[in-house]
């Protein structure tokens, strides 16, 4: 599987913030890439302990990965314990499909 770009990266990140604000939960931010060199993710909670920030590369990776590290850094964001934290992020994985399946149109002969 290629590499998102940019506008698909902010697309998904529109409907994780959703599902999560659905949920009851804080949202990140989410933004790319992190600020670190040679990293993946990384997260940043508030200064006041609430929210945060999710940043993840996306060039060069399987955009499966980065959503998996964008529902990652949601859980640790919000300090999510078993079995709450399995219970949301099956939810979150359950909303991004869309973003990690890729569907082929049959081939009209």
């Amino acid at each position: 599987m290629k590499s998102a770009g940019t506008s698909t990266f902010t697309a998904a990140a529109r409907v994780l913030a959703m599902r999560v604000s659905d949920f009851g939960l804080a949202v990140p931010g989410f933004r790319s890439p992190p600020r670190i060199v040679g990293v993946d993710r990384t997260v940043r909670r508030g200064r006041d302990g609430v929210g945060g920030v999710v940043a993840v590369r996306i060039a060069d990776r399987p955009f499966t990965a980065v959503i998996g590290d964008m529902i990652e850094g949601v859980i640790v964001i919000n300090r999510l314990d078993p079995p709450e934290a399995d219970r949301i992020r099956t939810l979150l994985w359950r909303a991004m499909l869309q973003f990690t399946v890729q569907a082929f149109e049959p081939r009209v002969a």
